[in-house]
C-alpha cells in the first residue's frame, strides 16, 4: 500500500479535515480561551436552559466520562454556575454566568468566521452539500430541545 492510496480514505481525510478545522477554530477563538467542545457547551447550556452534565454530554454529543472536566474548566473561568435543581436536590444543574453570556455572545461572531474559513475551499453550491453529506454520515443523533429540567428529574426518578 502507498500513501497516494491512503490519502483517499474516508478516515485519513476526516482526520486531516479534523486537524485543520481545529486548528481555524484555535486561531480564531484564541482570544476567548474556549475549545470548541466547551464553547459547544455554553450554547447548548443558552438554548436549552439549566442542564445536568450528564443531559449536556448528550446534547452535544461528547463523552460522558469526561464532560465532568469541560464543566469544571468552564466554572472555573467563572462562565458558568451549578445550582441544586429546586423540583429535585440530588439533581446539581448549570447555568451561565453574566460572564458565559458576554463570552457566548463574542465568540459567536468569531465561529462564524471559523465556519467561513473551514468551508472557503469549496464554492456555494459545494458547501450545503459538503455540510448534509457530514450529516448524514454522523447520523444525526444528537439530543432533542425537548429534554428539560423537568423531564430530566422526571426520568431520575424512574
Amino acid at each position: 500500500m502507498k500513501m497516494s492510496h491512503v490519502r483517499t480514505f474516508p478516515g485519513h481525510l476526516l482526520r486531516r479535515a479534523n486537524q485543520i478545522s481545529m486548528a481555524i477554530f484555535a486561531e480564531e477563538m484564541a482570544e476567548t480561551e474556549l475549545t470548541s467542545v466547551q464553547h459547544v457547551a455554553l450554547i447548548a447550556i443558552a438554548e436549552y436552559g439549566k442542564l445536568d452534565v450528564t443531559r449536556l454530554a448528550e446534547i452535544i454529543d461528547f463523552d460522558k466520562a469526561t464532560i465532568g472536566d469541560v464543566v469544571l474548566r468552564l466554572e472555573r473561568k467563572g462562565l458558568l454556575k451549578r445550582t441544586v435543581s429546586e423540583s429535585d436536590g440530588r439533581v446539581k444543574l448549570l447555568r451561565l454566568t453574566a460572564a458565559g453570556k458576554a463570552l457566548l455572545f463574542v465568540s459567536e461572531q468569531r465561529v462564524e468566521a471559523v465556519q467561513a474559513r473551514i468551508l472557503d475551499r469549496l464554492q456555494e453550491d459545494e458547501r450545503a452539500h459538503f455540510i448534509a453529506l457530514l450529516a448524514k454520515l454522523v447520523g444525526g443523533n444528537a439530543a432533542q430541545p425537548e429534554d428539560s429540567e423537568d423531564n430530566l428529574v422526571a426520568d431520575l426518578r424512574r
